[in-house]
């Protein structure tokens, strides 16, 4: 008696399925992911062992570069633009309309108050070059010209008071410089704040 023969079929697997969850994956990923933004001036911070994370969201960054500069930036254009809105109301600052939301765009600032506006005309390389280079780049943050604080009770008056205040410092910067900072902090109450530093192994 004749064997049966089975007819071999080509195996065929349809890939529709997982190009659809590449997908998905790929639109999820792209959707949560938070970017770094673009810090114009480079800051070393110094090491440490603490775990503790900053907060992600409503945060006040001060930086306190290697020559002593101080500068800041909001962790988001909303809370730039708020900062500024809140700055013109309460302290005078001069800026357009125009000029706030060009100000919302920055991802970080420090100049006196009375260049902010000379400052956002300049061409963004201009901007970066000023702030890395210029003599007169930085927030006054002394005590015969505190431009610091007003910026900081702004900063507070306009995002609330669950916005976090973090201060990232050179590691080779004075104690001295970051006292003033702190004394800037102390003198509006704002006793609270987190120290940005690399994390390094623990000996």
């Amino acid at each position: 008696m004749g064997r049966f023969k089975i007819k071999k079929q080509d195996t065929f697997i349809d890939m529709t399925p997982m190009s659809d969850v590449m997908v998905l994956l790929l639109t999820f990923f792209m959707l949560t992911a938070t970017f770094v933004k673009d810090e114009p001036v480079k800051v070393v911070a110094p090491g440490s062992v603490s775990e503790i994370k900053i907060p992600e969201g409503n945060l006040l960054t001060i930086f306190v570069e290697k020559s002593g500069k101080v500068f800041m930036s909001m962790d988001s254009p909303a809370g730039m633009e708020k900062l500024a809105k809140e700055m013109k109301k309460s302290h005078g600052l001069r800026l357009t309309d125009k000029e706030v939301k060009e100000f919302a765009q920055v991802s970080m600032f420090g100049s006196r108050k009375a260049n902010i506006a000379a400052w956002l005309k300049l061409e963004n390389a201009e901007r970066n070059s000023f702030l890395n280079e210029d003599a007169k780049a930085g927030i006054p943050c002394d005590s015969t010209n505190d431009e610091l604080k007003d910026w900081v009770g702004a900063a507070r008056a306009a995002c609330g008071e669950n916005m976090g205040i973090a201060i990232k410092a050179d590691k080779n910067i004075p104690y001295a410089v970051i006292k003033k900072v702190m004394d800037s902090l102390r003198s509006i109450h704002e006793n609270r704040y987190n120290l940005i530093t690399a994390l390094k192994n623990e000996e």
